[in-house]
């Protein structure tokens, strides 16, 4: 016998299209421009699935999705709109539909999932879930997500399925894509938006005191602890820990972040009584950690602990056509700040668009955010923005490519990269005589390379720290930290 499926829309030729395509696999269909009507045979129990717009003209669909699950809990709802912004995806989520199809959309994409959504009818009425439905908001203004390309709707379909769990989660992506952003909205919108939200860049944090960062330790564990102190877990309890530069933490701190995600638990550094954690691990890295795996210097079982649901954010070249949404937010933003109302006449966004962005959303913020201040017309044309790109490029550090690093350093060092290293490793092990050294060696000789390497890079790129930076692949603010870490004075760096 063929399922009914219950189309609704104010649009008589997507009601036609959409009826049609269903009526060709095989399903028997009913169409409405009305909510009212919708709603009428939803509780009459007509139907096993409806699929339905948001914006109807008798009423809006976000608020009739609750009465309809109420009188249908397990009655399967497609939402479809043109509104295709993030919060669209959690309304959605948090009203209890079954998918969320943003405008325009693929047909054969729609009768997929209609079959998927009513192939597991019978087994969501056998099974009920035990997991609540998220509390629907109200409407916000603020929209932490900016974009309507398709590569940004899939990650909203996949943020908002993810709302009402505690899955861990992988993000991935270019500098600058927004991925700190993304793990904020699975917190805010999610389950734990009232528990804290709490958030370590291993990047940052020299590699002997990420274990007290994380996990605390105990007043004498270690020379200058004259006190107990909270680690980020505990900081964290009952809501999300966001893990930024995950591929940047050292082996022995993926061993016990490891048996925190398996046995949920942990020990404060000097601790002996294990801790019970309630926390959700949200990670985040640029880097390929396939390929720190293959080197040895990320944990294989550690990677598949974190990447339970990965999210790659997509780079900013690949979805131009939000550029103008995102220009748009970010003048608004700056506007709220104090600076003069501006806009982008067509030209200029067409400008902008063309742009390939390697500092993907972070370079646009800047960019308008510097168009904002210092441009003094109201309107921003094509010519100011061509402008102001080509100082950019003027000033913009060269990037080096890997294999070209022992020509960079060769300067500085006279022997070369490999060189400087082979020299420097003789040096340290002449200190033992004809004895091995202690063992740990691996971490003493990461510190005794690090001094002068870092030394080295700055005398090759004259004191530029950005281009040390790009140099040595390290964050230039973490690279300023090592520098008054490692107490290396710039004028002998660079000569």
């Amino acid at each position: 016998m063929a399922r009914t499926i219950l189309v609704a829309d104010d649009d008589l030729a997507i009601r036609t299209v959409v009826s049609q395509a269903l009526t060709r696999a095989g399903y028997d269909v009913r169409a409405t421009g009305s909510a009212h009507i919708l709603s009428r045979w939803v509780e009459a129990g007509d139907g096993d699935l409806v699929i339905t717009d948001v914006v109807m003209p008798d009423e809006n669909i976000f608020e009739l999705l609750p009465r309809m699950k109420d009188a249908r809990p397990q009655l399967p709802i497609v939402v479809m709109s043109a509104q295709n912004t993030f919060m669209t995806a959690i309304r959605a989520s948090e009203r209890g539909a079954y998918e969320y199809l943003p405008k325009p959309f693929d047909l054969d994409q729609l009768i997929r999932i209609v079959g998927r959504a009513l192939a597991g009818t019978e087994l969501r009425e056998a099974t009920p879930s035990t997991i609540p439905a998220a509390t629907p908001r109200a409407p916000q203004e603020e929209i932490p997500l900016v974009g309507r390309s398709g590569a940004m709707q899939d990650v909203y379909r996949v943020l908002a399925r993810l709302m009402n769990t505690d899955l861990t989660v992988l993000i991935t992506g270019e500098s600058g894509t927004g991925k700190e952003l993304v793990a904020r909205a699975l917190h805010d919108f999610g389950r734990r938006r009232k528990g804290p939200f709490v958030a370590i860049n291993m990047a940052a944090i020299p590699r002997d005191l990420i274990e007290s960062e994380l996990f605390g330790h105990e007043k004498g564990a270690f020379t200058g602890a004259n006190q107990r102190s909270q680690g980020r877990f505990e900081q964290a309890e009952s809501g999300t820990l966001f893990l930024d530069e995950i591929g940047d933490m050292p082996m022995e701190a993926q061993t016990r972040l490891l048996r925190v995600l398996q046995q949920g638990e942990y020990m404060t550094v000097g601790g002996r009584t294990p801790i019970k954690t309630d926390v959700r691990i949200v990670a985040a890295t640029n880097k390929d950690l396939v390929g720190l795996i293959e080197k040895g210097l990320f944990r294989e079982d550690l990677y598949y602990r974190l990447s339970v649901v990965p999210i790659r954010l997509p780079p900013l070249r690949e979805r131009l056509g939000d550029v103008p949404d995102l220009v748009r937010h970010f003048l608004k933003l700056a506007e709220e700040e104090g600076l003069p109302r501006k806009i982008v006449d067509a030209a200029g966004m067409e400008r902008l668009k063309r742009h390939d962005w390697p500092g993907n959303i972070r370079e646009l913020e800047n960019l308008v955010r510097r168009l904002a201040a210092l441009h003094p017309d109201d309107v921003i044309t094509a010519q100011a923005i061509e402008g102001e790109l080509s100082v950019v490029r003027r000033s913009a550090p060269r990037i080096v490519e890997p294999k070209a690093m022992e020509a960079q350093l060769a300067p500085a060092t006279g022997e070369g990269f490999e060189g400087f290293l082979r020299n420097h490793l003789k040096s340290y092990f002449a200190r033992f005589g004809d004895e091995l050294p202690p063992p740990g060696l691996y971490e003493r000789l990461l510190v005794e390379f690090e001094r002068p390497l870092v030394a080295a890079a700055l005398a090759a790129t004259n004191g530029n720290q950005v281009r040390a930076a790009d140099l040595l692949g390290l964050n230039r603010n973490t690279l300023r930290k090592k520098i008054r870490e490692l107490g290396i004075r710039m004028t002998s760096a660079i000569g």
